[in-house]
């Protein structure tokens, strides 16, 4: 245990280390009914104008797809909730790689409602803000630029359409995805932990609404996300 903690704190640091192995320890101990979840919203600047990090190439494409293309059966998500992201009008980019699947990109333009927890984002500029989700590249394409090329696409769209920022949240416990996003210039705005006791949920955030309790989706916390200055 001792040795765990270590290479927890090692990795995420004192309090986040500390809060992962919590997590992990309510997890095992309910049987996966209680558990601990902590996010970090942040920023992501869109360049304007926009400049492609990866060359053109015949063999690997984004494009966006609907809910009809063939590539969706070889999504590592359930397809009920694929649907349900098509349904609720949520956008999809999927990457190729001599025409196999290799990743895709999904993104919302006026609120998301989150699927781990209990908790719905609201973007109070939709003119200049979108939220993305659910960054996906298969591993055997991890190693080469389906990432850059998946956000090569995004930002050819959001740039063009006067998007400044792309917002997400990250889970504090994903030391690789957040040195990802660190390298794409990230603004990091506020944390988010979640404790979910079987059905009932308790929120402490660093912005509004602060705290929350709620009761499976009732009462559920909406977070606002204005950013008051995007040029800084």
């Amino acid at each position: 245990m001792l040795k765990s903690l270590k290479s927890a704190i090692s990795s995420l640091g004192f309090s986040n280390g500390a809060l992962y192995l919590l997590g992990r320890a309510m997890q095992a101990v309910s049987g996966g009914h209680c558990f601990l979840i902590r996010y970090y919203l942040v920023a992501q600047p869109i360049p304007n104008p926009f400049v492609p990090v990866c060359r053109p190439s015949e063999n690997d494409r984004v494009v966006e797809i609907d809910r009809h293309n063939p590539i969706v059966q070889a999504f590592p998500r359930p397809s009920a909730v694929i649907q349900a992201r098509f349904e609720k009008g949520l956008v999809c980019l999927a990457a190729t790689s001599k025409q196999t699947f290799s990743g895709f990109l999904w993104f919302a333009r006026r609120a998301y409602d989150e699927d781990e927890v209990h908790c719905r984002f609201v973007l109070a500029n939709p003119d200049t803000m979108v939220w993305d989700f659910d960054v996906y590249v298969e591993q055997q394409f991890r190693l080469g630029r389906t990432f850059a090329r998946l956000w090569d696409a995004a930002n050819e769209r959001f740039s063009s359409s006067g998007i400044r920022w792309s917002v997400s949240r990250i889970s504090a416990f994903n030391q690789q995805s957040l040195q990802s996003h660190e390298r794409l210039g990230i603004r990091r705005l506020s944390s988010l932990t979640f404790v979910c006791l079987g059905g009932l949920q308790i929120g402490f955030m660093s912005c509004s609404p602060y705290l929350n309790i709620c009761t499976k989706n009732i009462n559920r916390p909406v977070v606002v996300i204005d950013l008051l200055d995007p040029l800084t």
